[in-house]
């Protein structure tokens, strides 16, 4: 695989796992997603909630959490208070019922700097992509595979794809900032 190809895959992966990340800020309506780092003991493990339960959204400030096993009830809606995520589960011996509440101005910039520090993560990721494709480049170019000319335009290549990537990334946070922010 050529340097380019790698990095611009290690750049496309860390964009997707960013992608994941946002989905988990809450912003004012409920989402499944906003379950998503949600660890629940299971069989004797930490399992992710979505394998063992449906999450549903019936109405914009609720969700619901149907279990598979209604034994991992009281496991699943610890796992819920564990996560830190501001909610408050309800458990009527069947599904759990989650009321998201709506945001107030400290929390919504609160959750804007964890958005610009999960921003940053990304960015460092592509940077990181970025030195390992330009060193594999300049090895090459070193190693007399490719010539000097091919390794420039090479070099510049993978220049471009990070700035892409990079403001591929700031249109990201612009966009879910303003939906954490709108009220």
């Amino acid at each position: 695989m050529s340097s380019l190809t790698e990095a611009k895959s290690r750049m496309d992966d860390a964009l997707e796992a960013m992608r994941r990340e946002f989905a988990t800020v809450r912003t004012g309506k409920a989402t499944p997603a906003l379950l998503d780092t949600v660890r629940v003991d299971a069989y004797g493990s930490k399992m992710p909630i979505n394998q063992v339960a449906t999450v549903n959204t019936p109405e914009p400030a609720m969700l619901v959490v149907q279990p598979f096993d209604k034994s991992l009830l009281p496991e699943i809606e610890k796992g819920i208070q564990m996560a830190d995520l501001g909610l408050n589960p309800a458990n009527d011996g069947n599904i759990i019922r989650i009321p998201i509440p709506p945001l107030n101005e400290e929390r919504r910039k609160e959750f804007v700097k964890v958005l610009h520090k999960m921003a940053e993560e990304g960015k460092v990721s592509v940077r990181h992509a970025r030195k390992s494709a330009r060193d594999g480049i300049q090895q090459r170019i070193k190693d007399h595979e490719i010539s000097e000319d091919d390794g420039h335009r090479e070099l510049d290549e993978v220049d471009r794809m990070t700035q892409d990537f990079t403001v591929r990334i700031d249109e990201m946070l612009k966009k879910k900032e303003q939906e954490v922010l709108a009220i």
